[in-house]
């Protein structure tokens, strides 16, 4: 059973795990349920204590709800899924991932992008050409997010050595939207990024890369990995499109 209303110390305990992972906008408590929202990040969150020591979240996004990896809670809850944790720190080990989630999903990115090129103008190759960068930093920065800041495929966590890496790239893609999903992109180190850039790598939908037989003996031994690309259907949509663009076989 839900505490309602939140004693003290419950209260404070949710504005902690609430404020510390970006969601410091508190809106109000319904019925043992506090509710807070992002100034940075898409969607709310709620958190509610129950009378067995257990913590529970619900969410409202669709998108975190779907790559968080843990089973909803088969009850009456705020928002679209609930989550019950059966500590607080089992609670604070998921939130940052939600917040990640959160910055990204589904069009985070995009609503960025319109609002640093509202006024710029795109008359001019040049100018077309500067909104551009900035949708491939925006894409970079939330890539970095998404994938935390390490290549899913090695582990390599230099900045220097990570590159964003475009499924479907920039130019061939219909719209904005589709430039600047998070699906439509990995965070690779350099070398791998080139093979896959280039067409020489692409990966099944295990996320298990595949060679192209044009790459050498040499070059495949060197492109060393460590586990499969973590793949969403929405990443194999577009890897499809990738293999039928280089001409790799079906997986």
């Amino acid at each position: 059973m839900i505490v309602t209303p939140q004693s003290f110390v419950t209260r404070q305990e949710c504005d902690k795990v609430a404020f510390q992972n970006g969601f410091r906008r508190l809106q109000d408590e319904i019925e043992g349920w506090r509710l807070y929202r992002s100034t940075t990040a898409q969607g709310s969150i709620w958190i509610a204590f129950e009378s067995d020591g257990a913590w529970l979240l619900a969410l409202d996004h669709p998108g975190v709800i779907a790559e968080i990896g843990l089973k909803p809670r088969d009850r009456p809850s705020p928002g679209l899924a609930c989550f019950s944790f059966e500590d607080l720190a089992a609670l604070y080990a998921l939130m940052p991932r939600v917040y990640e989630l959160s910055l990204s999903l589904p069009d985070a990115p995009l609503q960025e992008f319109v609002h640093q090129t509202s006024g710029l103008p795109t008359a001019t190759e040049a100018e077309r050409l500067l909104a551009q960068r900035v949708g491939q930093n925006i894409f970079r920065d939330r890539l970095m997010v998404y994938w935390r800041e390490r290549c899913p495929l090695t582990g390599i966590s230099d900045k220097s050595l990570l590159r964003a890496s475009h499924i479907k790239p920039w130019k061939d893609c219909e719209s904005d939207a589709e430039r600047l999903d998070v699906h439509n992109g990995f965070l690779l180190s350099s070398l791998w990024d080139a093979a896959f850039d280039g067409g020489l790598v692409s990966f099944n939908d295990a996320g298990e890369p595949l060679f192209s037989h044009i790459l050498s003996e040499t070059a495949r031994r060197l492109l060393f990995w460590d586990m499969p690309l973590p793949l969403t259907d929405k990443h194999r949509e577009k890897l499809r499109w990738h293999r039928a663009h280089f001409s790799f076989a079906a997986p």
